[in-house]
């Protein structure tokens, strides 16, 4: 089977030559001088970059042979730009990215295997569902960095004046959720509002808490299947939508960030949202506005839900690989990791981070309850899955957004997914 490598090698011969001749990536060191190692950061929230900044600092400090450079890049359009550089041979030493974009860079050759650089105090403070994220074919290709869940952010006054007694404790149930929702529905206000314009992923990474799995296998021979572990979640928000009315209708085609804006206004008691974005409820909620983040979701199998963490990967063609893997060992030291995660407001992939963060921030901004639903997170077999990224926009977000406008039922939905995913693998 033909790889990416192979596959657009000749085409990018020239842009290869291009980009070498403008430095873009390689160890680019030579002669007596210190080790040059280059580190494209995808990191792009002030507080993040600062904290990105601060830890390359600290490691050209103490590491005066071994200088690591920051080359600022984003989140869009990464996927294509890492190909390009993979196969022109100008790819940075170390990529940041993330586990579900990185894996199939894994399979094709391109990522050193950092199993001999990953200790077994590290190895045993990273959750296995985690770490299980972050291997490929038995050979840890990357270190986690950062994690995401998805919780309910809840306007605390609002919740009150409904006579709702505010959850508390390890978890809460996807049941207690809608009772609550239905209760704040009222004088023109909606008690849920979820930004699903392109609601896979949130799909995706919830469907454990339900016994879903949606892929078995990997690569082009994983096998997909939408039965109802996989439909449990998008059907109880369908009910909540046209049954209960109790989710603002228009936040169901928004982005989760547009969905904050009725949440800020009282429109919406509750919005399930990233964690990360507790950062900007605390930065742009009004003054006096009382929000809590409620305890993680559980649903039938509990309250799991599918770990796609941030990665740190060193490329394989690295003159470097020794020195590139001990500086994301130094990157994802219990300090750093707590440090960037604090920053970006997302959950620390390692337990003693996770409890370094916990013990700083104990009862701040819903830190509690976000920390919290990082022990929840586990291996997510859609990571694996060759087409996932083509079958998440092409096939399952048109299919799932036709479902929660009923122009398709549940059969047709699941008849769509698993048709689709055949049809992109093949």
């Amino acid at each position: 089977m033909k790889t990416r490598r192979t596959l657009v090698a000749g085409a990018l011969t020239a842009v290869g030559l291009l980009l070498t001749a403008c430095g873009g990536g390689g160890s680019g060191d030579g002669g007596d001088g210190p080790v040059s190692l280059t580190f494209q950061s995808l990191s792009d929230q002030p507080a993040a970059i600062a904290a990105t900044q601060k830890i390359v600092g600290d490691w050209n400090k103490a590491h005066p042979d071994v200088q690591v450079k920051i080359v600022q890049a984003g989140w869009d359009g990464v996927y294509d730009k890492l190909i390009t550089q993979f196969n022109a041979g100008s790819a940075p030493d170390i990529v940041h990215y993330e586990a579900a974009g990185i894996a199939p860079f894994a399979t094709d050759g391109f990522l050193a295997d950092l199993t001999p650089y990953l200790s077994a105090e590290k190895r045993a403070d990273i959750p296995k569902g985690v770490l299980d994220s972050v291997t490929v074919d038995g050979k840890v290709i990357a270190q986690p960095t950062e994690l995401q869940s998805y919780v309910v952010f809840a306007n605390k006054t609002q919740l009150q004046q409904a006579g709702v007694t505010i959850p508390t404790g390890a978890s809460m149930t996807w049941d207690q959720l809608r009772e609550i929702a239905k209760a704040t529905t009222k004088d023109g206000k909606f008690g849920l509002g979820w930004g699903l314009s392109s609601p896979t992923a949130a799909f995706v990474a919830l469907a454990p808490g339900f016994g879903g799995k949606y892929f078995e296998g990997t690569g082009t021979d994983a096998k997909l299947t939408a039965g109802p572990g996989e439909q449990a979640l998008p059907q109880l928000v369908d009910a909540m939508a046209h049954q209960d009315h109790s989710i603002l209708p228009v936040t169901l085609t928004q982005s989760g960030t547009k969905a904050l804006a009725p949440f800020y206004a009282g429109q919406i008691a509750m919005t399930v949202q990233g964690s990360y974005q507790a950062a900007n409820i605390a930065k742009d909620a009004p003054k006096g506005f009382d929000w809590v983040v409620l305890p993680p979701l559980a649903g039938s199998a509990g309250p799991a839900q599918a770990a796609n963490p941030q990665t740190l990967s060193v490329n394989k063609d690295s003159a470097h690989v020794k020195e590139a893997a001990e500086f994301v060992d130094f990157f994802t030291s219990t300090e750093n990791l707590a440090a960037i995660n604090e920053a970006d407001a997302l959950i620390p992939p390692t337990t003693s981070a996770r409890q370094a963060l916990a013990a700083k921030l104990a009862g701040k901004n819903g830190w509690d309850a976000i920390l919290a639903s990082g022990e929840h997170l586990t291996s997510a077999p859609y990571l694996f899955a060759g087409k996932y990224a083509q079958w998440k926009d092409t096939v399952a977000t048109p299919a799932y957004q036709q479902f929660l406008a009923q122009k398709i039922d549940a059969a047709g939905l699941a008849k769509q997914l698993e048709d689709g995913w055949k049809n992109v693998s093949k």
